[in-house]
């Protein structure tokens, strides 16, 4: 089986902190994460290692969904995170690892994101434009700073 995966880097203008909060927060998870023109639901996020989570993307101009599930493997707040994926749908299988790291530098955060075991179903560029997106929308939603009261 070949191994499909996509990798992305990104520096955002936003403390480590914020951009760890954006993937542990089950809310905010699923704000950026689908891909523009999905809506997430989270059946489930226990963000803690050996924690599990369960969640669906749903295709806004049809209805359709997948939904899929993961284990948290390793986690170092606002540094690292890993993580695996499973779709529920048995015509898209196998388990993908994710692999999140946060780095602080001067103007924010660098970060950078490794997906690896992407099922052969699935071409790599679609995943990696999806990720653009989602990446964008984290981007928009951790940038921002918005003071109390507004």
């Amino acid at each position: 089986m070949m191994e499909n995966s996509v990798s992305l880097h990104r520096v955002i203008q936003a403390s480590p902190e914020k951009v760890f909060r954006a993937f542990s927060d089950p809310v905010a998870h699923a704000t950026w994460l689908p891909p523009y023109g999905f809506v997430c639901t989270v059946q489930k996020m226990d963000f803690e290692v050996g924690g599990t989570y369960h969640m669906t993307f749903i295709n806004f101009s049809t209805g359709n969904r997948h939904s899929f599930g993961g284990t948290y493997v390793e986690i170092k707040p606002n540094e690292f995170i890993k993580y695996t994926d499973k779709f529920d749908d048995p015509a898209l299988p196998g388990e993908m690892t994710t692999t999140v790291w946060l780095n602080k530098v001067s103007c924010g955060t660098e970060l950078k994101v490794v997906q690896e075991g992407i099922p052969e179903a699935i071409p790599a560029e679609m995943c990696y434009l999806g990720w653009q997106e989602s990446l964008d929308k984290l981007i928009k939603l951790v940038e921002p700073e918005i003071p109390d009261g507004q």
